[in-house]
């Protein structure tokens, strides 16, 4: 498991393309109501004690649920929790309005830089995932704290909601995102997402991010959250006022519409599963398609295995057709796609294109090792020491983590003459991916690490 520099990064951009293009923004709103337009209520920081330490004062039994392990403080960040409430209008799926003013208590996560000289001005909102029957923070990555953003968690559905009430009654049991139960297939929770940002940008008495200078609100979902946002940007937003910035869509759906707030997409082989229908990059759209990568693959998985043996008593056991969890990270052309996104929606231009993923007629084309062509190819690919691919088959949620399987010392003789010209293709596969903007200069460097430290092509001993 590769742990979180000890030192964040600043890497601040400049607001005066921002405010044109808030601007602008603004005389394109549609027309909204001064309660559309009042900000929800906030309570907190919530207390409660740090996991493992039980035993404080009121609701110090309990602490934010999957409250991440990761060392914050030795970071300068700092998690906390807060209650937000307010009333929101339901929608169906369709875009139809259901109800007007229903109230709603949920919670917020928030994970902040302490101090605004470790602020990048970026706040990515993220739409908490409940596929697997609980809040997921899918899209949370100890790299947001090397770069500077502001993660915010938002429980918008009723699932992840009632999991909460359960699991901790004295700290979740006044949640409500139904309206009383008059909304039970999540009819609030477009609106209730929306607020979360609204709340963040024109905080009341109480201010989660404790003054820092936010430039941009973004949001982010993956998988079935990307699916949500999908619904929202087709169909809710044009009908309320725009609260974001600009969205990313992760390993999941994007809109079809054409609106005025830039998108990226960024998804896995797994999500790649024919080469019709893709939505052509434009001006305010663009699609990055990743090779080798799985939709749910062994970086986030091992992330989260120790959250949930703590809150859950156990972590999940799959048995898969195939050895499983693609070692391809995803998460690095992720972070690359954020800082794009906040430079496009301070004027900067949209990112970079990206070529698809290859097909031969409706299947995927691979080379002779097995991996994908085209797409964005990370050295773990392009460089491989190893099959790692977007499919796998089985019980559960296997067809989602793609595919892992070392090649032996033979495969590995084979591609490699010596571990220097491994090192080197490394590297010069990750410069290139950084000069064209799919990934970090810090991820190659951690990269070309990783790859000096291993073993490939050294000639064994005895």
């Amino acid at each position: 498991m590769v742990k979180p520099p000890t030192t964040p990064r600043s890497h601040r951009l400049g607001g005066a393309a921002l405010a044109a293009v808030v601007a602008t923004a603004i005389l394109a709103l549609p027309s909204v109501s001064s309660a559309d337009l009042a900000p929800p209520a906030l309570e907190g920081p919530i207390p409660g004690a740090p996991p493992g330490n039980p035993g404080s004062p009121v609701l110090s039994e309990t602490y934010p649920f999957f409250s991440t392990w990761l060392d914050l403080a030795a970071n300068g960040y700092v998690e906390q929790e807060f209650y937000l409430s307010g009333l929101a209008d339901a929608y169906s799926t369709a875009g139809a309005k259901l109800g007007s003013d229903v109230p709603y208590r949920t919670r917020l996560v928030v994970r902040r830089p302490i101090s605004q000289a470790d602020f990048n001005g970026t706040v990515l909102v993220e739409w908490q995932n409940v596929t697997a029957g609980y809040d997921l923070d899918a899209l949370w990555n100890w790299r947001h704290m090397r770069e500077g953003y502001v993660w915010v968690g938002v429980s918008a559905q009723r699932v992840g909601v009632n999991q909460l009430r359960g699991w901790s009654p004295t700290r979740y049991g006044a949640l409500d995102v139904t309206g009383g139960g008059a909304f039970v297939t999540d009819q609030l929770s477009y609106d209730i997402f929306a607020q979360a940002a609204q709340a963040l940008k024109s905080p009341g008495a109480v201010d989660p991010l404790t003054g820092l200078d936010v430039e941009r609100v973004v949001a982010i979902g993956a998988s079935q959250s990307a699916g949500r946002m999908t619904t929202y940007y087709n169909v809710v937003l044009p009908q309320e006022a725009a609260v974001f910035d600009g969205y990313a869509f992760i390993v999941g759906s994007a809109p079809t519409r054409v609106g005025t707030e830039p998108i990226i997409q960024v998804l896995s082989e797994t999500d790649v599963s024919t080469p019709l229908g893709r939505r052509a990059d434009s001006d305010v759209f663009r699609r990055w398609e990743v090779a080798g990568a799985a939709h749910s693959g062994w970086e986030g998985q091992e992330y989260r295995r120790p959250i949930s043996i703590r809150d859950l008593g156990a972590a999940p056991v799959y048995e898969c057709t195939n050895p499983p969890f693609s070692r391809i990270q995803l998460s690095q052309v992720i972070e690359a796609a954020y800082g794009h996104l906040a430079r496009w929606v301070d004027g900067a231009g949209p990112p970079p294109h990206a070529p698809y993923l290859e097909f031969t007629g409706t299947t995927k084309a691979r080379n002779e090792l097995g991996l994908a062509l085209g797409g964005i190819q990370l050295s773990q690919v392009a460089v491989p020491t190893a099959l790692n691919t977007g499919s796998n088959s089985g019980q559960s949620f296997c067809f989602l983590f793609g595919t892992h399987v070392p090649f032996d010392e033979g495969q590995l003789a084979a591609l490699y003459r010596n571990h220097g010209s491994y090192v080197s293709a490394v590297g010069a596969t990750d410069a290139a991916n950084v000069a064209a903007g799919y990934i970090l200069s810090a991820d190659a460097k951690l990269n070309h690490r990783d790859a000096a430290h291993s073993d490939v092509g050294k000639k064994k001993r005895g």
